[in-house]
């Protein structure tokens, strides 16, 4: 996919999210009778513009950005000036480009959730580790064990032991049909609840590859293999069945092949020489049986409500992320510049759909961001108008509003240089996201 074409796509997204942000500001603003001089998509100088009623729409020569030009400015003694309506009124105009956001991220993250995704399943699932003391463990299950039944029912993906362990009643000893060395066996777990995940678990980690055996003196034995590890990636595409593995073999450029393994619960990096299957001379590899790679659509309702639902978990996301801002501020802190360089990394690594999902986040940040309660962001002037609200009307002076203003200002400016410059610090050290 062409660097280009995604960063002219992403620059439309984010032209659109931030066009509908002003489009629910203004359509607030009229609705509550504020005078509407001009609404605009640009910036001056003017390229085009047409007068309906008292406003002017104009399309302007600097595309990024958009605006509603109300009478009066922040004189409340100018009549129909967005100052003069009421402190609920100016709350509403306020919230409308934030919510306006929020449902453009719901539209666009609906619609990525509906497209047709490659599912990987399988005639069962294997055990790449048994987590100590688990219930797995107890119940005697073990590395290169493939399950093909719980609770008497078939199991073809990730996620399919986690929807029956969460449809069972809690206390349940589930029975679990085995496959081991070609033999059936069959045993019955309790899962057990774990805080970190909240959720009940089995403990297990689960694969589609196995390495049983390395020869001492092979190439991948020098490299870093080892029995017991489980094959994720060649040369960045995912392994799932020895067709897979074979086509990513001989893929890629230069001397060398990265290969991505997991073992025990922590995924390294190793490089092989370049030299196809014979990379990989001397190494027995375990596979579950009929893996493959189906096209699977959510039911609209499904994706209207994981969209829902991500969308009104994102709050307490933000708040267990903040962490990362003083960890790693330059990757938890981005700009326009930085969302487009991971907008980049995202669809080469997940394909050009994720554009939708990037162009979602984009729009519920801009909506976040605005809400935060520093002037001239939307959410100072919500505050000025729920402070005024309940003080019955009585104005805060316009010399303290109008300081807000300027310190607000000077605060965001130099937030924007410092993550601008972040943003581009990266891009010219050749740092990535790691997607």
């Amino acid at each position: 996919m062409s660097v280009v074409l995604v960063i002219i796509v992403f620059v439309l997204f984010l032209t659109l999210c931030i066009y509908v942000h002003e489009w629910g500001h203004f359509v607030a603003a009229k609705r509550a009778g504020v005078a509407v001089e001009e609404f605009g998509l640009g910036f001056p100088p003017r390229i085009l513009s047409i007068k309906r009623g008292k406003t002017v729409y104009s399309v302007n020569a600097l595309p990024f950005g958009a605006f509603v030009k109300t009478a009066g400015g922040d004189d409340p003694s100018v009549p129909g000036s967005l100052a003069s309506k009421g402190a609920w009124a100016r709350l509403g105009i306020y919230a409308a480009g934030p919510l306006v956001n929020f449902l453009l991220a719901f539209i666009l993250l609906s619609i990525f959730l509906l497209l047709p995704v490659g599912v990987i399943v399988g005639d069962g699932l294997m055990v790449h580790s048994v987590v100590e003391n688990s219930a797995a463990q107890l119940a005697g299950i073990q590395p290169g064990d493939i399950i093909l039944k719980v609770n008497d029912q078939p199991v073809h993906k990730w996620g399919d032991i986690q929807e029956i362990i969460d449809a069972s009643e809690e206390g349940q000893e589930i029975p679990v049909l085995l496959q081991r060395n070609g033999m059936l066996t069959t045993t019955t777990v309790k899962p057990e609840f774990d805080p970190a995940l909240q959720r009940r678990v089995i403990g297990v980690l689960l694969c589609w590859n196995r390495v049983s055996s390395v020869d001492d003196e092979s190439p991948a034995f020098n490299a870093g293999l080892r029995a017991g590890d489980t094959i994720l990636s060649v040369s960045k595409q995912a392994i799932y069945d020895s067709d897979s593995l074979s086509r990513a073999l001989y893929s890629g450029q230069g001397n060398e092949t990265s290969v991505v393994l997991l073992r025990g619960r922590e995924a390294i990096s190793i490089s092989l020489p370049r030299n196809g299957e014979e990379s990989l001379r001397g190494v027995e590899i375990q596979w579950v049986q009929g893996v493959r790679l189906e096209e699977r659509r959510l039911p609209v309702w499904r994706a209207f409500y994981l969209s829902g639902s991500y969308i009104i978990h994102l709050p307490a996301l933000v708040i267990e992320t903040l962490p990362l801002i003083k960890e790693s501020p330059d990757m938890a802190l981005v700009g326009p510049i930085g969302a487009g360089q991971l907008a980049v990394e995202a669809v080469r690594s997940f394909g050009f759909a994720n554009i939708l999902f990037m162009a979602s986040i984009i729009s519920l940040g801009i909506g976040i961001f605005n809400l935060i309660p520093v002037p001239p962001l939307d959410g100072g002037g919500a505050l000025v108008a729920i402070i005024e609200g309940f003080r019955r009307g009585r104005r805060l002076s316009i010399h303290a509003v109008r300081l807000a203003h300027g310190i607000g200002t000077a605060l965001l400016v130099t937030l924007m240089i410092v993550v601008t410059f972040s943003d581009v610090l990266r891009l010219i050290s050749g740092e990535g996201f790691g997607l």
